[in-house]
């Protein structure tokens, strides 16, 4: 099984209809204040197996797709599903890369089932912060560094950089891999996001032009939810029912799911957000008076000119438009 660094994986999710997340569950065991999708332990999770089944099938069957990545909630307590899912869409060639807390690490044996799952991924995305070691201390992070290096696989570490989170995880990374931890995981620092319960903690950044936000870094890949939900981009208010219905589509089967993300990678708009961005699509009349109205993010103003667009309108000029930065 090949595996993919960080870079790796940008560059993948950055081509658009390469790849997907799927979303494997809204459960989540660790509780964390701070969780931008609201994940609870009681959260809803799969229950229609059958079409979870048929979801992962029409992907793996995808030609264009090479990777999918598997996120939630936390995937790993969906055990059944998850084997499932990794296992075909391994088998039929595309890279997985998981997203997880490990919260599954209590101590550094897995379970089998847990083993066959790493062996058949190309990379793990762990994550870590304050918020997680105080609702499961930082001895399971780790055991899943250690668990996830015996397999050769590349991590990458998310942790949220504010205060003394990222010296932390550089000690807890050095505890569980030693002093050449670099050379086993990469660390990358993110940014809490004002989305679920995190919407109580981190405040929306300073307000911006229209004009001035350039192309969107998350939709070029759908995101495909357990349930048949399919939406334009990782948006964790759009995958949780919130903002322009435009944005999702709910579906019936995997055909369905297949066809809805197709819909997505071709729709020229989404494309356009995704190679210039929606400030040079200000100049368009539909949009022109955004260019000087003030948004707190990318996805305010994406959601402004979504609610606006009338379906096929000005199609040609957009798909003009996103070829600009191919």
């Amino acid at each position: 099984m090949s595996r993919l660094g960080h870079r790796e994986v940008l560059s993948i999710r950055r081509t658009r209809g390469a790849s997907v997340l799927l979303f494997i569950t809204d459960r989540c065991p660790v509780g964390c204040a701070h969780c931008s999708v609201d994940s609870r332990p009681d959260s809803p999770r799969i229950t229609d197996h059958a079409l979870f089944a048929s979801i992962v099938d029409q992907l793996a069957a995808l030609p264009e797709l090479r990777m999918v990545g598997i996120s939630g909630g936390e995937p790993f307590v969906e055990r059944r599903a998850l084997a499932l899912a990794v296992t075909r869409l391994a088998a039929a060639d595309k890279h997985v890369v998981l997203y997880t807390s490990g919260f599954w690490a209590r101590s550094d044996h897995a379970p089998q089932w847990i083993h066959r799952v790493l062996e058949q991924s190309a990379a793990v995305y762990l994550s870590t912060d304050a918020h997680h070691v105080a609702s499961q201390g930082p001895e399971r992070f780790r055991n899943a560094a250690r668990i996830i290096a015996r397999h050769g696989l590349p991590i990458v570490v998310q942790a949220i950089d504010e205060g003394d989170t990222l010296d932390r995880t550089r000690e807890s990374l050095a505890a569980a891999l030693g002093p050449d931890w670099a050379d086993h995981a990469e660390l990358v620092p993110t940014h809490g996001l004002p989305h679920g319960r995190g919407a109580g903690l981190y405040a929306q950044p300073v307000r911006h032009s229209g004009r001035s936000f350039g192309p969107c870094d998350v939709v070029d890949a759908a995101v495909v939810r357990y349930d048949g939900r399919v939406t334009a981009c990782c948006n964790e208010s759009v995958i949780m029912g919130a903002g322009p219905a435009a944005l999702r589509r709910d579906c019936a089967d995997g055909s369905d799911v297949a066809a809805a993300v197709t819909d997505f990678t071709n729709d020229p708009f989404f494309t356009a957000l995704g190679s210039v961005g929606p400030g040079p699509l200000t100049g368009l009349p539909g949009f022109s008076d955004l260019a000087d109205r003030q948004f707190s993010s990318i996805c305010g103003l994406c959601w402004t000119m979504t609610k606006r667009r009338s379906a096929g309108e000005s199609d040609r000029m957009l798909a003009a438009i996103a070829t600009l930065n191919s």
